[in-house]
């Protein structure tokens, strides 16, 4: 082959494996966006987990304390003559 074309001819292959780099290059940081995006998400979601946990456990906290409270509450209205129930019907007759 005459020097010209395989100068062109390389030239060639050389445009042609740079362009198969750079398309490496730009799948290789898509890559590395998405695992940074997927790591990112996971940290989210583990925080999250971590206060609805929280959450909950303070939710059962609240609600033994308001079951105590009531339980107190209806204690103090029994032992009271001013809560204590009246028969209408027998005050009528």
């Amino acid at each position: 082959l005459p020097p010209k074309v395989e100068k062109a001819q390389s030239t060639m292959m050389n445009a042609d494996m740079d362009a198969v780099e750079a398309e490496n290059q730009v799948e290789l940081e898509e890559k590395t966006r998405l695992i940074n995006q997927v790591l990112e998400l996971q940290h989210t979601l583990e925080d999250l987990s971590a206060r609805v946990d929280a959450v909950k456990e303070e939710n059962l906290k609240l609600k033994s304390e308001n079951q105590v409270l009531g339980q107190y509450i209806e204690n103090l209205m029994s032992a009271s003559s001013v809560f204590q129930t009246t028969d209408t019907k027998s005050k009528r007759k």
